[in-house]
């Protein structure tokens, strides 16, 4: 097959795949070369249909957990017989602290590799396992990669050589991805002379029935080629095509690695020539064009430091695994590039490095088909919302500072050629067109320089809108209740049946105490006091209208920002009137603005999953709507980094767009990043751990772009990232840091270790940092009272609060009992 014949995106079949053996010799003619260039194109193009500008690594630790094998490849230096005064195995001990170091520096994959069941070989295995307690070697990987998944939270990924469906089944408890090279399927090899010789596990067919168990076992699966160790190139294709044929039957081959073979000293093979790296372009451009799109095609960056941008042309996506504290065991004389030399490396070649971990994203996106129970909320916690790797170890609400973080990733150059691309999704955001959701995706799919000229992006939009000022209001939060009926899986506020086991009592504030924060407030400055609470069963419209008129009668000029769209809805039910009769209602009350919380995630793909009983997207819609409709301004939100993915977040942004558009009624989108610590799904293990640092700021970025010029105003939560954190997001688009609070507790009882209160005058230092000038607000955003500024400034001490504990339910002489 020629140049002009490679097929463009389809399938190759068998015979067209064969017939690109013939398209450049083991010896390059001249005409042979220039068929090189022609294949690497076409592989890139087809990658690049898939895999867009990014290309993956793994951060991960080696662990050798032993070098013996009763196999005798001839290249192989990582396999020896035993050693007098060496153990055949790392102890626990030392296989924790391998993999306690790679944590430390934010490694999230633990690679076990070994020899090939050694115990058939050495008597000296067999009576170290006994030792141990382990009837196998396979046993011990067993347990040493559950003792580090549970101590370390690495995902181990296992290299155990040839084994049957039962051990894949078994080591798939304890793993979130295995591995074995197919290195060839050339029986001739294992003849006599051959590289494999005296090797049985090396045999093609024990090999490819190993592949074929891993897919019967539903194992996310790496294998792939050692080329150069004397096959030919119609080989090589054979490989390519028995791996392609059992990943279609299957599923399962999440990646195949194109390894070059490295000549090594004190080997039978230290002489044999090394293949060319035109010889690696070759195989490499040929396995993507016979794997298709749905494989990563990775090359290890080690072997072929000279040869990167060149591996990257012809169609890699993926580095594999990169040990910022450990050798390739494998490779010992091929140190691993520092990743940020290997971000610049893959940025000159018009691509950006992203980590990942050991299972791809569309194995994790079905994880109760490829992921074990229990290994499933390991890989969750490590994943952000592509289902790559957190760049760096920041968490939402911890207590280290935004740029304090336990590792950060490198930024990368521009990524030539996607400029254009990015510019144009740009100016037709500046135009104020409404974006695609695919359009949207692609803002929050940015990362490195991406990232930062999106974040650019928006903050220069935000300065053609809104200027260089930054607002605050001086507000207090009163949550009146923490009693719900309902069973939301994010949240660590709420106390019902579910969930009285978490941190704090369930309490339940009457008249008097909640009058009495509202004036204590306005004593100490506030123009707002923003009122929420749980869903108490016995709490009714007039509950709702009751609150209201207290907070009016002890602070008449006080302005009311409360109630969810869940608690308009059922406060509505409780008194069968319809949504906007009760929200006239709550207005003649005194009622000011509605917070736009309870949105979550607006796409009821989300919803069943982390609130399937409360109100669904369409029904928050028409609520908000309503009180727009009535007069009532409302904020809104987006609670995001959960089990949401990027589709989520832009039909969200979309939602909120449209409905801006038909009411005009919203003030300011509020990102809140999930907090995890004491999220009830969370410790079931069915969530992340909140967004990456990536994302936090890109949702403030991408909201500013997505949703101008219908929402103004991007508020960024000290919440939720800390002083860095809004120092950052007012650098990426937002132009406003939220409220002071006074009391803090939704984010406090979910684990959140930012405080309760950020006075004035930490706002005011936090918008001075970010080179910015700042504004004391009002709720609809007038300028704060001069009267209530100073009050603020000189605020004394909070009293103490007095929350009266909650029976189960009602209670005489309750709040719920005073309805009226």
């Amino acid at each position: 097959m020629r140049r002009d014949e490679v097929p463009a995106g389809r399938r190759l079949e068998a015979a067209e795949a064969m017939a690109l053996a013939d398209t450049a010799l083991a010896e390059m003619t001249a005409a042979g070369r220039d068929d090189l260039p022609a294949l690497m194109r076409a592989a890139a193009a087809r990658r690049d249909a898939a895999f867009g500008a990014a290309v993956t690594v793994s951060r991960k630790v080696f662990i050798p957990l032993t070098q013996l094998c009763r196999d005798v490849c001839h290249y192989c230096t990582f396999a020896h017989p035993p050693r007098k005064g060496q153990r055949a195995f790392l102890t626990p001990d030392e296989v924790l602290d391998i993999a306690r170091a790679g944590a430390r520096v934010g490694c999230d994959e633990a690679l076990f590799t070994l020899g090939d069941k050694p115990e058939l070989r050495y008597r000296v295995v067999r009576e170290e396992l006994e030792a141990l307690g382990y009837a196998s070697t396979l046993d011990y990987l067993a347990a040493m990669a559950g003792l580090v998944m549970k101590e370390t939270g690495l995902l181990p990924h296992l290299n155990a050589g040839v084994m049957s469906e039962d051990d894949l089944r078994r080591l798939r408890a304890v793993s979130a991805s295995q591995g074995m090279m197919i290195e060839t399927t050339s029986a001739r090899l294992s003849a006599r002379g051959g590289p494999h010789f005296g090797s049985p596990d090396k045999a093609p067919a024990a090999r490819l029935e190993t592949l074929e168990a891993a897919g019967r076992a539903g194992v996310p699966f790496t294998t792939g080629l050692l080329i150069g160790i004397g096959e030919t190139r119609a080989e090589r294709i054979e490989a390519l095509l028995a791996i392609r044929d059992s990943h279609e039957r299957h599923g399962h081959v999440q990646e195949v690695i194109i390894q070059n073979f490295r000549a090594k000293a004190g080997t039978r093979m230290a002489n044999a020539p090394e293949p060319t790296l035109d010889d690696h372009l070759w195989t490499v451009a040929v396995a993507r064009l016979i794997l298709g799109t749905d494989i990563s095609l990775q090359a290890p960056p080690n072997l072929q430091p000279d040869g990167l941008k060149a591996l990257i042309d012809a169609g890699i996506n993926d580095w594999g695994g990169v040990s910022p504290v450990t050798p390739d065991h494998v490779n010992p004389e091929a140190p691993w590039p520092a990743l940020a030399a290997l971000a610049n490396a893959t940025a000159r070649a018009g691509k950006v490095l992203a980590p990942r971990l050991a299972v791809y994203p569309a194995y994790l996106d079905d994880a109760p088909r490829w992921l074990d129970k229990a290994v499933a909320p390991h890989v969750l916690r490590r994943a952000d919302a592509g289902g790559l790797a957190h760049e760096s170890g920041w968490r939402v609400g911890a207590g280290e500072d935004f740029d304090d973080t336990v590792v950060e990733w490198p930024v990368s150059p521009a990524i030539a050629g996607e400029g254009g691309r990015l510019d144009r999704l740009f100016d037709k955001a500046f135009d104020g067109h409404e974006l695609s959701e695919a359009e949207i995706v692609r803002l929050f799919e940015a990362r490195g320089d991406e990232a930062s000229r999106v974040c650019a992006a928006a903050d220069a939009l935000r300065r053609e809108t809104v200027g260089e000022t930054v607002s605050y209001v001086v507000t207090r939060n009163i949550n009146y209740t923490n009693v719900c009926a309902y069973r939301c899986g994010f949240c660590a506020f709420s106390k019902g049946r579910q969930n009285e086991h978490l941190r704090g009592k369930p309490y339940e504030l009457d008249l008097g105490e909640i009058q009495r924060r509202a004036l204590e407030a306005w004593e100490r400055g506030a123009t707002e006091v923003c009122m929420q609470g749980g869903i108490h069963p016995d709490f009714s419209g007039e509950t709702y209208l009751a609150i209201i008129r207290a907070v009016k009668a002890a602070v008449p000029d006080m302005h009311v920002h409360a109630f969810s769209a869940l608690e308009v809805r059922h406060g509505a039910a409780t008194l069968g009137l319809p949504v906007p009769e009760f929200l006239l209602r709550l207005k003649e009350a005194g009622l000011g603005t509605l917070p736009g919380t309870a949105a979550e995630i607006l796409d009821d793909e989300v919803r069943a999953i982390i609130c399937p009983d409360k109100l669904n997207t369409a029904e928050w819609l028409e609520t908000v709507g309503a009180a727009h409709r009535v007069g009532l301004k409302t904020t809104s939100t987006i609670m995001f980094g959960h089990v949401d993915h990027y589709r989520h977040w832009a039909r969200h942004l979309l939602r909120l767009r449209h409905l801006q558009a038909e009411t005009g009624g919203i003030t300011e989108l509020v990102p809140l990043p999930f907090l995890h610590m004491e999220a009830p799904l969370y410790l079931k293990g069915g969530t992340r751990q909140g967004p990456s640092r990536r994302e936090a700021l890109l949702m403030h970025a991408v909201g500013r772009l997505a949703l101008h010029p219908l929402i103004p105003n991007v508020q960024a939560s000290w919440v939720k990232l800390g002083e860095g954190g809004i120092v950052a997001a007012l650098r990426a688009g937002a132009n406003d840091i939220g409220g002071t609070l006074m009391d803090e507790s939704i984010s406090r009882a979910a684990g959140g270790a930012h405080g309760q209160e950020f006075p004035p005058d930490r706002m005011e230092a936090a918008i001075r940092a970010a080179g910015r000038l700042a504004r004391q607000r009002t709720t609809l955003y007038a300028e704060a009272p001069s009267r209530q500024k100073q009050r603020s400034y000189a605020a004394a001490a909070l009293n103490p609060r007095v929350e009266p504990a909650a029976g189960k339910f009602a209670r005489v002489g309750s709040l719920a009992a005073r309805r009226g």
